[in-house]
């Protein structure tokens, strides 16, 4: 849209141009150290240099230096005047300059732009300066004019500006959260998350139950105080029993994965990281992850990070999805924000292991597979005889790269209220973006971005407490579900020691 007081046709020059139109002076004002603007103009303007004010014209004829301001716009008929300006007021970094024209009001006026003067004085013998110009219309605040001078750049250079700018373009789009699925509740936080369903009657035994740690410590299965020695807090032993009920747990979820047809993983520990800005924000990373002295490599979080991460730069064959995929690895977390460590527990912690699903489809599966995911989690826990519900997450409390997420929430019955065991997210193509993740349609030949989604199968410590506290018996004995035993040598039931 061409702004009304500007005669686009007398703008538009070509710097480059021999011909010079007559109304444009053809000689640089004083020296190389001075920039002149050549106009016409019956309201005045005012120069604007990287958003600080320059110059204004402001009497109907003469110059007007930068240095000397009048206190008034001048009104009445056209006059010819030049606004003088030293050329460092327009230099932008090393290779741009950039000039910002306010005109008074949105009366008709004519300002004309020497382009071919802007090119003569910014260019050497070894630099050659392009001008270029947007035209805007600002909204109660008159009109505004930009002419940008930028260097013409050798191939080296242009493919290293080129670089840059696309690292910014991506820092820029990586800041953007996801856009969130129209079902999602709005909420200002996790205290606004709906609950959707129960799954099995909660039980409150009629005598006290102890906490986690002290029910392990029935079994001489923990020992936090020698881990507090090697490691610190956020860290601990874990023996007998205890021990080989968490190797337990973590068999049966992989078998019970693997029976749903997913395929089972074990992804290196570390990665990249590129790789790490691909799966997650930068706030997730920074309150989340370990970073290895020296090295581009981080500890993972979560075998989810190294397992989308695997597909980075690929484009799949669309007739192979979906990707169904179940991982172990051990998590390392800094817990860093406003949780932090349990110091006396084990609910939050800085190394647990954990059994993961994780999915890689065509949009219009997502949604299938999003209800299947937390729906597998809920069966396998009610498989151990544990009592859970679904809690929607709302608008608040979603990560940034997430569409849609849900908690499975697992009874305590010490604490009488449910607590978090699972979290299953559809992230659309969120993370195929950040790592270029793609497939071709077998049907139509085109190539697109994939969907990711991931969903917590079992983490210990979470699903022992979870474990200990619903099956701890009046007697001081663990209950062991038929489930499990095949995976417990065949015993029915941990008794202390």
């Amino acid at each position: 849209m061409s702004a009304p007081w500007v005669n686009t046709t007398e703008f538009s020059i070509n710097p480059f141009s021999d011909s010079i139109p007559s109304f444009l002076s053809s000689e640089i004002r004083s020296s190389e150290d001075i920039f002149t603007l050549n106009f016409t103009a019956d309201d005045g303007f005012i120069v604007y240099i990287n958003g600080q004010e320059a110059g204004r014209y402001l009497m109907p004829t003469g110059d007007v230096n930068y240095n000397t301001l009048a206190s008034t716009y001048a009104n009445g008929n056209p006059d010819n005047g030049t606004l003088s300006l030293p050329i460092s007021l327009f230099k932008r970094g090393a290779n741009t300059i950039a000039v910002e024209v306010h005109n008074n009001s949105v009366s008709s006026s004519d300002i004309y732009f020497d382009a071919a003067l802007i090119h003569k004085s910014f260019t050497s013998a070894d630099a050659n300066y392009v001008c270029e110009t947007e035209e805007f219309i600002m909204p109660n605040s008159g009109d505004l004019e930009l002419i940008a001078c930028y260097e013409k750049l050798s191939e080296e250079e242009l493919a290293k500006k080129e670089g840059e700018l696309n690292e910014r373009v991506t820092q820029i789009m990586m800041s953007i959260p996801n856009i969130i699925d129209d079902s999602v509740p709005i909420g200002k936080d996790d205290s606004e998350n709906v609950e959707v369903q129960r799954y099995g009657e909660p039980v409150v035994p009629d005598f006290e139950v102890p906490y986690h740690t002290d029910i392990m410590a029935l079994f001489d299965g923990i020992d936090k105080e020698a881990a507090g020695r090697v490691a610190g807090e956020g860290f601990y032993y874990l023996m007998g029993d205890i021990a080989r009920l968490h190797s337990a747990v973590t068999a049966y979820a992989r078998d019970f994965m693997i029976d749903k047809g997913f395929t089972y993983c074990i992804p290196p520990f570390m990665i990249r990281s590129n790789v790490v800005s691909g799966v997650m924000s930068f706030e997730e990373m920074d309150a989340m992850m370990y970073k290895i002295e020296g090295e581009d490599l981080y500890l993972i979080g979560t075998s989810e990070h190294t397992m989308i991460g695997r597909f980075i730069d690929q484009t799949l064959d669309g007739a192979k999805l979906p990707l169904t995929l179940t991982s172990y690895s051990p998590c390392f977390r800094k817990e860093k924000g406003s949780h932090g460590i349990e110091e006396r527990g084990i609910y939050r912690v800085h190394q647990f292991e954990k059994q993961e699903m994780i999915v890689i489809c065509k949009p219009e599966d997502h949604m299938e597979w999003y209800n299947k995911m937390w729906q597998y989690s809920v069966e396998l826990f009610r498989s151990l005889e544990i009592p859970v519900r679904q809690l929607e997450c709302c608008s608040g409390d979603l990560a940034d790269l997430k569409v849609k997420s849900c908690d499975i929430e697992a009874w305590s019955p010490r604490q009488q209220k449910y607590f978090e065991v699972c979290s299953c997210s559809t992230l659309g193509d969120a993370q195929a973006r950040r790592l270029n993740i793609k497939y071709k349609d077998e049907e139509t030949g085109k190539t697109q971005l994939a969907y990711t989604l991931n969903n917590t199968v079992v983490a210990p410590p979470r699903m022992l407490i979870a474990f200990l506290e619903n099956h701890l018996q009046a007697d001081g004995s663990v209950y062991i579900p038929e489930v499990l035993r095949p995976y417990m040598g065949g015993i029915d039931k941990i008794v202390k020691k």
